[in-house]
């Protein structure tokens, strides 16, 4: 490759596949290929509803187009351009979302019977990955803050003494950050994952823009040194639903890793996903650093405004403690709502249905309002000026609100084992002492409650009783009310 070449590639002002496509619309080429909708004409109401801007270009691979499963072109470039952007060996567009990246990721360093050293609180796309490969989960369990009632980062000396007890392991994954913009000590994870003949993966669903933080976030996982990462770009940066990046160093082979991506992932892969990775990395690379200092300073601004109300708790870097919260994502407004007396549910619901006012998630004991590149002032005044108005008008004893998010695990069997095995349906009162061989959490965050292998107790069946009746939204199980979970027979 020359010299020019090369500069002309990693022009980051570039949007190769976005370009690609707005040549082939001027093209006017006669579909005689799928998809069926003909750029529209075949489904009207279809292109009504989303434009015939949007339908045009949801289009097939073809020569001009490249194609995801085998990029030799205008997807390549794409990859370069974002591998560049994001400080990465290589960079793979995923149309599966964070979930598929999370996956192949797992999936690339592990086979069945390998152990792999990770925290509790993973998203369930982790789990679901050891139940696809068969390999054996070594959990770091994460400290609970018992104000919050939320799990921590793994401590140093935690992985240190997972390392030492299974230095057979393959591999230690690290949440970067978790969904309340908790960090552990990634660089110091990644040196003695390294020193022991491990590689280190990062879940960075919630951490896009720690790679344009400019020394005011947190580290991000290719500048810790991490083997691997899954970045949600539809998260925090700005592309569409379902679209995700993955990243890897230079110790991990790209080729076998398209394999693996190409073992579960899509070969119609969507031109309206991968042109909005390619153009909001473009965006991301060039206003990224400027973008994100904002977001950062609305979200400090909305957690002093918070808690000048009283009784809400809107936590951030205070809890940094050098090991189990080592840093902490200030663009995460994180509110602990129990001092008023509501379930933070009871506050997400309370938001949406009188308010018209929709954050990502409420919990147990908090909720979580999502700030990035789109947000507004104006939208955060309107935000402060609702939980005022709910602290004022629903204010309540709280006493009996449980508060602990997170019941450290009894593993009886690997994920892959358990999911496999031959099971029954009990009533959920009755299956405590049983080995439980499907998943439960509440969603979002999408972290198991239960998990394929792992003993079911009273204090996890209270648990799932509490979150039901207070309004969570339950996932998981074959029955859709959790009135029955499968147990090992």
């Amino acid at each position: 490759m020359s010299e020019n070449r090369t500069r002309f590639r990693l022009d980051q002002r570039r949007a190769p596949i976005y370009e690609a496509l707005e040549q082939f619309r001027q093209m006017r080429v006669v579909p005689f290929d799928v998809p069926g909708h003909k750029r529209g004409r075949g489904n009207p109401e279809l292109t009504a509803f989303l434009g015939q801007q949007c339908v045009g270009v949801d289009v097939n691979s073809m020569k001009p187009l490249d194609n995801l499963c085998h990029p030799v072109s205008v997807i390549r470039e794409a990859e370069e351009l974002a591998a560049d952007a994001f400080g990465a060996a290589h960079a793979f567009l995923m149309v599966g979302g964070t979930t598929s990246s999370v996956q192949s990721m797992v999936l690339t360093v592990c086979k069945r019977g390998d152990e792999i050293i990770l925290p509790r609180n993973v998203h369930r796309s982790v789990l679901n990955a050891l139940v696809l490969c068969g390999a054996v989960p070594v959990y770091v369990n994460p400290e609970v803050d018992k104000r919050l009632g939320i799990s921590l980062g793994m401590k140093r000396e935690q992985v240190a003494k997972a390392i030492k007890e299974h230095p057979n392991a393959v591999a230690v994954l690290v949440n970067n950050p978790t969904y309340y913009g908790i960090c552990s000590d990634l660089r110091a994870i990644v040196k003695m994952a390294h020193d022991a003949g491990m590689l280190c993966l990062a879940d960075e669903a919630h951490g896009t823009h720690f790679y344009f933080g400019g020394g005011s976030l947190p580290v991000s996982a290719m500048a810790a040194g991490a083997d691997m990462a899954s970045v949600s770009m539809h998260k925090s940066g700005g592309s569409l639903t379902q679209s995700s990046l993955l990243l890897i160093g230079p110790n991990v082979h790209p080729g076998y890793v398209r394999q693996i991506i190409n073992l579960t992932q899509t070969t119609s892969g969507s031109y309206l996903l991968m042109s909005s990775l390619d153009i909001s990395r473009r965006n991301l690379a060039l206003r990224g650093r400027q973008v994100f200092h904002q977001v950062a300073d609305m979200a400090e601004y909305a957690r002093e405004e918070i808690n000048a109300v009283g009784g809400y708790y809107a936590f951030g870097k205070e809890l940094c403690n050098g090991n189990s919260v080592f840093d902490f994502d200030t663009t995460k407004l994180s509110v602990h709502t129990l001092d008023i007396g509501l379930a933070g549910i009871e506050v997400y619901d309370i938001l949406r249905d009188e308010y018209d006012i929709q954050i990502e998630f409420g919990d147990i004991g908090n909720i979580l309002a999502y700030l990035s590149i789109g947000d507004r002032p104006q939208e955060i005044e309107r935000l402060v000026s609702a939980l005022a108005e709910i602290k004022r008008r629903y204010h309540t004893d709280g006493t009996g609100l449980l508060s602990q998010e997170y019941i450290d695990p009894v593993v009886a069997a690997s994920p892959q084992e358990a999911f496999y095995a031959p099971k029954k349906s009990l009533p959920l009162r009755e299956t405590e002492g049983m080995v439980c061989s499907e998943f439960v959490m509440c969603y979002p965050p999408g972290i198991p409650i239960l998990a394929p292998g792992e003993r079911i107790t009273k204090e996890i069946l209270n648990y799932i009783e509490y979150a039901k009746a207070k309004g969570c939204s339950m996932t998981g199980p074959e029955d859709p009310d959790i009135l029955h979970l499968n147990v090992l027979a």
